[in-house]
């Protein structure tokens, strides 16, 4: 598996948020070939939609998108795990786009996880409210 996240600049414990879930996912036996990182609002024009996606329909950026695309390609992955979860459009259109599976954390450990905020296995900002019941 290929493990990308997304996150906010002002997120300083990206990385080790990145080691937790990579060590969740090989204590399951899910072996992380990859790993790599968008950091929204590092420039001066994101700052202001730091706690949104790059893009609704990819999560990513669109450079950041072929990157995990050539990533996956050249490991060999047979997925790619996103932190956080993804809404439905984005798993479809990555997995259109990246050739293989595109999971979120949560469709492969639906449990939280030590070292993991909740917030890793919440749904990307940009997904439709729930209906009212």
């Amino acid at each position: 598996m290929v493990l990308v996240g997304h996150f906010p600049a002002r997120r300083r414990d990206f990385a080790a948020v990145m080691d937790a879930a990579a060590a969740a996912l090989e204590a399951r036996g899910i072996r992380v070939v990859d790993r790599l990182v968008q950091r929204r609002g590092v420039s001066a024009g994101g700052a202001r939609r730091m706690g949104l996606p790059h893009s609704e329909r990819t999560l990513l950026s669109t450079g950041k998108a072929r990157e995990v695309a050539r990533a996956c390609e050249r490991t060999g992955a047979a997925a790619a795990v996103f932190l956080p979860a993804l809404t439905d459009r984005q798993r479809h259109a990555l997995t259109a786009l990246l050739g293989r599976p595109a999971l979120g954390l949560p469709d492969l450990l639906p449990e939280p996880t030590p070292g993991l905020l909740p917030a890793a296995h919440a749904a990307a900002p940009c997904a439709a409210p729930a209906p009212p019941p």
